[in-house]
């Protein structure tokens, strides 16, 4: 029998209705959102005067013991920075 029109079946299609417009509302907030993150502009922060200097510095160091570059090298890459 049925009540007011509601059959058996909208007892099932009833949720699966509100879990698919779920979805279309998430995929539509989802695609915004990544069109608006793509539009924004990059920005960076300024690092700490001098640290820049001083990692490069480190990298330089590095190097050097590793024996990727000689000494010579490194005065040459260490003057250039300062």
């Amino acid at each position: 029998m049925e009540a007011n029109g509601w059959s058996g079946w909208m007892w099932v299609l009833g949720p699966i209705m509100m879990v698919a417009w779920l979805a279309v509302i998430t995929a539509v907030v989802w695609l915004v959102l990544q069109a608006t993150a793509n539009s924004r502009p990059q920005t960076r922060t300024t690092p700490v005067e001098g640290a820049g200097i001083e990692r490069a510095r480190g990298i330089l160091a590095e190097r050097l013991a590793r024996g990727e570059i000689d000494a010579e090298d490194y005065q040459e890459r260490l003057a250039k920075l300062t």
